[in-house]
């Protein structure tokens, strides 16, 4: 399953601190992001995949996420 996230996340060190945080929830996942889309895409690959999780990790560290249809 792949499940595409516009975020509002600017930098590629952000980036990473957040894929760190990711994979520890998602270990198996295949996470990266686009930070030159305008939507700043994230885009996670899993076969265990709880897309409002994801959301609910971004937003508590004040990042906005929402799921791409």
């Amino acid at each position: 399953m792949v499940e595409v996230f516009k975020t509002n996340i600017r930098d590629l060190k952000t980036a990473e601190q957040l894929k760190t945080l990711l994979h520890a929830k998602i270990p198996e996942g295949r996470i990266n992001f686009d930070l030159e889309d305008c939507d700043r895409i994230l885009r996670v690959e899993s076969k265990f995949l709880i897309p409002d999780e994801i959301v609910n990790l971004l937003t508590c560290k004040g990042y906005y996420c929402e799921v791409l249809d």
